[in-house]
C-alpha cells in the first residue's frame, strides 16, 4: 500500500482551470507561469460531455509528468452525484492516479474521510483540495479542513458562495465568508486560495481584490485566463524584504531550540515558522 507523502509547502499565488475534454490545452496552461494547473470535469463540461472528459483527463496522467515546479490538480464533479461517483471509480481504477482531487459542493466531513479511506485502501497518495462553496460546508469549515492529511488547501468558491448567501458577489459582501475559510485553513496548516477574478477588461479591479485577499490571509488566487496570472504571481510573491526576515526568523529558531525567539526587535512565537517556510518556498520558485 502506498503511503502518503508528507504535506508539502509550496507556492500556490495562482491557478487555471484546463478543459478535461482538451488534453490539447493541458501543455500550454502548464507553461502559462501559473503554479497550478487544474484539470476540469465539474462546471466547465457538459452532462453528455462528462464520461469522455473523465477518460481524456485522467489519461494525461497515464505518463509521469515533467518535476517542473507546477502542481496538477483534478476537479472531479461532487461527490455526491452519480457522475462524482464514477470519477472517484475511474481514479480507483487507474493505475496512474493524479497527484491531487479538487473537491466541490462539498458539505460535510465524511464526504472527505469517505474519499480518503478509499484511496488509502487502493494505496493511492493522491493529495486533496476542497473547495468551500456551500453554506453548510462555510459553517464546518474548520472541521472539512481538519477532516484529512490528505488536504493542502481550501479553496474559496466566491460564486456559488454568493448564490446560497443571496449577496452580491463582491468583496464587502463576502469578506465574513472570506475570513471564515481562511481561518479554517490557518488552523489546519493549510493554503487558502481565492476565488478567480471573472472581468478581463477590469485587470486593475483583480489586482486589488488579490491584494485584499493576500492581507486577509490567502496564499493565492485564481485566474480564467493566462494574462491574469503574471499579474496574481507578483502581488502573491514576497518581496526581498519578507524572504530576508523569513530567513533570519527560521536562523533564529534552528539556533535557539525553543518555542520564542527575538529577531529585529519583536518577540516571534513558533506557529509562524511554517509561514516563514511558505515565503521561502514561493521564493525559491520565483528564482528557480
Amino acid at each position: 500500500m502506498t503511503s502518503q507523502p508528507e504535506r508539502a509547502i509550496r507556492p500556490r499565488r495562482s491557478f487555471i482551470f484546463s478543459p478535461g475534454l482538451r488534453p490539447d490545452m493541458f501543455p500550454k496552461a502548464l507553461a502559462s507561469g501559473t503554479d497550478i494547473v487544474c484539470v476540469e470535469l465539474e462546471d466547465g463540461i457538459a452532462p453528455r460531455d462528462k464520461a469522455a472528459a473523465r477518460d481524456l483527463g485522467l489519461d494525461l496522467f497515464a505518463e509521469p509528468q515533467a518535476d517542473d515546479g507546477v502542481e496538477r490538480i483534478v476537479r472531479i464533479n461532487c461527490l455526491r452525484t452519480a457522475f462524482g461517483m464514477a470519477d472517484v471509480q475511474a481514479v480507483l481504477d487507474s493505475a496512474t492516479p493524479p497527484p491531487a482531487l479538487m473537491l466541490p459542493k462539498v458539505m460535510t466531513p465524511d464526504e472527505i474521510v469517505w474519499l480518503d479511506d478509499l484511496l488509502t485502501e487502493r494505496g493511492h497518495a493522491t493529495r486533496l483540495h476542497v473547495i468551500i462553496e456551500t453554506n453548510q460546508a462555510l459553517e464546518r469549515a474548520s472541521e472539512l479542513a481538519q477532516a484529512s492529511p490528505r488536504i493542502d488547501a481550501l479553496f474559496f468558491g466566491g460564486v456559488d458562495m454568493a448564490a446560497e448567501l443571496r449577496c452580491v458577489n463582491a468583496w464587502e459582501p463576502l469578506l465574513y465568508a472570506r475570513s471564515r475559510v481562511v481561518h479554517a485553513a490557518a488552523s489546519a496548516g493549510i493554503d487558502a486560495i481565492d476565488v478567480p477574478w471573472l472581468d478581463l477588461d477590469d485587470m486593475d479591479g483583480m489586482a486589488e481584490e488579490a491584494r485584499r485577499a493576500r492581507d486577509l490571509g490567502f496564499s493565492g488566487k485564481g485566474s480564467i485566463h493566462p494574462r491574469q496570472i503574471a499579474i496574481l504571481n507578483d502581488i502573491f510573491t514576497p518581496d526581498d524584504a519578507q524572504v530576508a526576515r523569513a530567513r533570519r526568523i527560521i536562523a533564529a529558531f534552528a539556533e535557539a531550540d525553543t518555542g520564542l525567539v527575538v529577531v529585529d526587535g519583536k518577540l516571534i512565537e513558533k506557529p509562524v515558522l511554517r509561514e516563514m517556510h511558505r515565503i521561502i518556498a514561493v521564493a525559491e520558485r520565483v528564482s528557480g
